[in-house]
């Protein structure tokens, strides 16, 4: 049986019936010593699925844009900045719910020989910006920005898991990784058109430097070239994702909180570096495997439907303590979220009467006076298609309402927003489009979030239907 498996089909709603399966050689081979039931295959599968899953996601990312000159989201290779000078639109597609409000600085760092130096510059008390640090596992495991660090120079040195090396003069803080590939997400605020060419002198400014040109010593050996392996969307969530995952563990050394994981997944071929041979399974193997990574989808499903705001979605690994499926639903609803210290990530798929937001309908979105999202820096409310999660083309070329546009505040001092497909007759300024057609979902983004939206002591009101 073949039935290829997307994020779209996760998202939409999933249905596996099963895909081209074979067991390794060497697992069956150890299996005459050690057995392992069809039951322990099928849970093991999927656990592991879930484990594996943002880490598949990561890695699609990493091909687009690191490893295939011919992509659109191509950055140029390891170790170096590509900015977005524009905000993203329906065009943009490498992740799903890309923001709208802080165009992009995209970079990969290859670790293996050496660390890195990011250097930032200093900004204005009015200026946000961000670098979102996220390893191979899709933690976020530091922050290099206003909220984090502040908005003074400074630079920052990032190491992989074995480097042991002296930290030079003028390092403000070693920002160590798990893994030898790093994946750094800048974000810089924009505030208005004209503000775009201050944007992009800033994300000018933003540097990497390999440590050797950093301390001005001679360059290490360079590490050996990888022959990374291609990524299949339509069996790589199947049982592909066992030879994907090997790949990716080699540069992830195993963390002590999951040296007993790592060796319950190597029961069913999951080990750094070893090649999972797709040669021959017995018809019970087979179908244990595939039961497993349908009942992984099924639970993700299940879980995703009650997800409301993105609170333990996110973090480093200490913050999501082993809570594998949470780090997977962050993937499948919105990879590389903010932890919650940065960016809270609330939304709506239903209006208040627990019907889904449709395209050709009218809906409204009103804070109450002295109820407006709580942010420091700035908050915004993008709309998104299903099951994509993509922006949606509209005539004015609008995608968020945001703090930071002129709106027009109700007569009570509270505010609302208009979504719906056509202007509204008594002016745009508070109209967010929405397309003609197809169930959409929307997403508010709250940059610094206060206290009481941690805590969640503030929730974000009903989407209406007018």
């Amino acid at each position: 049986m073949n039935a290829p498996f997307s994020r779209r089909r996760l998202l939409a709603g999933m249905s596996v019936a099963g895909a081209a399966l074979a067991c390794p050689g060497w697992l069956l081979a150890a299996s005459q010593v050690n057995p392992t039931s069809p039951e322990d295959i099928q849970a093991i599968t999927r656990d592991a699925w879930i484990y594996a899953y943002p880490m598949l996601m990561h890695y699609q990312t990493l091909e687009k844009q690191v490893l295939d000159p011919g992509a659109a989201e191509y950055v140029g290779g390891f170790n170096r900045f590509r900015h977005y000078s524009n905000l993203y639109t329906p065009k943009n597609r490498e992740i799903v719910t890309p923001n709208n409000d802080t165009p992009y600085s995209w970079a990969w760092l290859d670790l293996r020989s050496e660390p890195q130096v990011l250097s930032v510059p200093a900004v204005a008390e009015d200026r946000y910006y961000v670098h979102q640090l996220v390893d191979q596992y899709t933690h976020n495991f530091a922050y290099v920005g206003v909220l984090s660090t502040g908005r003074e120079a400074g630079d920052y040195l990032i190491a992989g898991p074995g480097w042991t090396g002296a930290t030079p003069a003028g390092i403000k803080a070693v920002l160590r990784s798990e893994t030898e590939i790093v994946m750094v997400l800048g974000r810089t605020a924009l505030k208005n058109a004209e503000d775009m060419p201050a944007v992009r002198a800033l994300q000018q400014q933003y540097r990497l430097r390999s440590l050797h040109e950093y301390a001005g010593t001679p360059a290490p050996a360079a590490a050996p070239a990888i022959a990374w392996q291609p990524w299949d969307s339509k069996t790589g969530l199947g049982p592909g994702f066992i030879n994907q995952l090997n790949q990716i563990l080699t540069l992830c050394p195993v963390q002590p909180s999951e040296q007993a994981l790592r060796e319950r997944f190597a029961r069913i071929g999951i080990v750094p570096g070893q090649a999972f041979d797709l040669a021959a399974m017995s018809a019970e193997q087979r179908q244990a495997l595939i039961a497993g990574i349908q009942e992984a989808q099924a639970q993700m499903q299940a879980a995703g439907a009650k997800v409301r705001t993105t609170l333990g979605l996110f973090g480093t690994r200490e913050v999501l303590q082993g809570n594998y499926l949470n780090r997977a639903l962050g993937a499948a609803m919105g990879i590389y979220g903010n932890s919650v210290e940065e960016a809270f990530y609330t939304g709506a798929r239903q209006d208040s009467q627990g019907q889904p937001l449709l395209g050709g309908r009218g809906y409204r979105l009103r804070f109450a006076p002295g109820q407006l999202p709580p942010a420091s820096e700035f908050w915004s409310l993008t709309l998104y298609d299903l099951p994509d999660r993509q922006l949606v083309d509209n005539p004015i070329d609008r995608y968020c309402l945001s703090s930071r546009d002129q709106l027009q505040a109700d007569a009570d001092g509270g505010l609302t927003l208009l979504v719906q497909s056509s202007a509204p007759t008594d002016g745009s300024s508070n109209w967010l489009p929405a397309p003609q057609y197809g169930a959409f979902t929307l997403i508010l983004r709250l940059y610094g979030p206060e206290r009481q939206v941690i805590e969640q002591r503030w929730q974000m009101p009903p989407v209406e239907a007018v």
